[in-house]
């Protein structure tokens, strides 16, 4: 696969699947972006905490995100 292809499967995808996608990343990029600031964390450190982490409602189950839920 190479780049343009690459690009035109994200296009393709759904605005929930791209959310769902990026919230996935957050301790990677998180990790990424301390270890190049030689500020290095634990990559299970940052899983741990984004687990604990209330994900935005359109990425959790209808029930749970609804306000009226019973």
């Amino acid at each position: 696969m190479n780049w343009t292809q690459a690009i035109s499967q994200w296009r393709n995808l759904s605005a929930t699947e791209k959310l769902r996608r990026r919230w996935e990343a957050i301790p990677v990029d998180v990790a990424q972006s301390m270890a190049f600031e030689r500020e290095p964390v634990a990559l299970s450190t940052l899983q741990e905490l984004h687990a604990r982490t209330t994900p935005p409602a359109i990425l959790r189950p209808l029930a749970e995100s609804s306000p009226t839920a019973t």
